[in-house]
């Protein structure tokens, strides 16, 4: 009943494949929003942009994000994003109204 180990690399391969193509599609994905957001045309360091989406994807999974009060209403998200992008919300709530 046992799987030989190439098989068991075979399955390993194909699933990092369908990892990779997954991981490609969420970051083009992320990628259009961004840019239709305005983030492209910004200057900010990587490290900060990096921390400003690990807030905004704890405010998303209902925990409580460091730069904002955490509340799970649809409103905390749109409060919070211009701190969050160091005054670049309004750009970009401007574009994603449009």
């Amino acid at each position: 009943m046992k799987k030989p180990s190439s098989k068991i690399r075979d399955e390993i391969a194909k699933l990092q494949e369908q990892l990779k193509a997954a991981e490609t599609r969420e970051a083009e994905r992320i990628g259009r929003i961004a840019l239709k957001a305005g983030l492209g045309e910004i200057e900010v360091d990587e490290a900060v942009l990096q921390a400003a989406f690990e807030d905004l994807a704890k405010r998303f999974r209902g925990g409580k994000a460091a730069t904002t009060g955490g509340n799970k209403g649809g409103n905390a998200g749109e409060s919070s994003a211009p701190s969050a992008q160091n005054g670049a919300g309004a750009a970009a709530s401007g574009t994603a109204e449009a």
